[in-house]
C-alpha cells in the first residue's frame, strides 16, 4: 500500500494536489445552490460540500471557498440571508458541472446553463425547477475556517420532493430520485439502492432490513 505524507502531499503540484485532496472523503452530494441578488439577479452553482448538522433543529451546512475574490453565492445569501439547496439530477450533471465556469456577475447560471428558477411560497432564493428534491435556508451563522474557507449553517426552512420519494419511516429514496454523487472535483456519479441496516447495538450483528 502507498504511504503519503503530509509533506508528500504538500510537495505535489497544485493540480494534482487538488485532484488528490478533493477525492479522499469519498463520494460527496451533488447540490446546485440558488440564491438572488437585491437587484433580482439569480445565480446558480455546483456544490459538493453540502453536510447534515443535526436534525432537532433541523440544521445543514455547506463551505465555500474563500472570499479573497468574489463569490456571489457567498454575497448573494449574505445579502438576502436565504438559499436553496436542489439535488442534481444524474441526467443533468453536464449542465450542472457547467455552473462552475467563472460567468460575469450580470450573467445567471440558470440561463446560462438551462435550469429554470422557480421561486416558491414568497421565499426570496430560488428553487432549481428540474430538481426532484429541493430545499430552502435560512442562513443561522457562518464559521470561518483556517485556510480561509466559510462554513455557512443554514436552518431548513422547506422542502420540496416527489411523494414516492418518501419512505414510510422517513428515509429518502434517493436512487428513485435519480440524483448524482460526486467524487474528486469532476466525477460524477449514479446512485444503487442502498443496502439498508437496522440500529446497531453490541451482541447483534447488523441484519439487512
Amino acid at each position: 500500500m502507498r504511504h503519503l505524507t503530509a509533506a508528500d502531499i504538500q510537495a505535489f503540484e497544485k493540480i494534482y494536489r487538488l485532484n488528490l485532496v478533493n477525492g479522499l472523503p469519498g463520494f460527496k452530494p451533488a447540490n446546485l445552490v440558488g440564491t438572488a441578488a437585491p437587484d433580482g439577479r439569480t445565480n446558480l452553482a455546483v456544490f459538493s460540500s453540502a453536510l447534515h448538522l443535526g436534525s432537532d433543529p433541523a440544521l445543514l451546512g455547506i463551505v465555500t471557498r474563500p472570499t479573497t475574490v468574489p463569490r456571489h453565492t457567498y454575497a448573494n445569501l449574505k445579502a438576502s440571508g436565504c438559499y436553496t439547496l436542489n439535488h442534481v439530477p444524474e441526467a443533468l450533471a453536464a449542465p450542472a458541472h457547467y455552473t462552475s465556469a467563472n460567468f460575469p456577475d450580470d450573467v445567471s447560471e440558470f440561463d446560462a446553463c438551462g435550469f429554470t428558477a422557480e421561486y416558491r411560497d414568497g421565499f426570496a432564493a430560488p428553487y432549481v425547477a428540474e430538481s426532484p428534491l429541493s430545499i430552502g435556508l435560512k442562513l443561522l451563522e457562518e464559521h470561518a475556517i483556517s485556510n480561509g474557507t466559510v462554513l455557512l449553517v443554514g436552518t431548513v426552512e422547506h422542502v420540496y420532493l416527489r411523494d414516492e420519494l418518501l419512505r414510510p419511516d422517513g428515509t429518502l429514496d434517493l436512487a428513485t430520485a435519480g440524483t448524482a454523487a460526486i467524487s474528486g472535483l469532476d466525477g460524477y456519479h449514479a446512485v444503487a439502492p442502498p443496502v439498508r441496516f437496522g440500529y446497531a447495538r453490541p451482541g447483534q450483528p447488523p441484519v439487512p432490513l
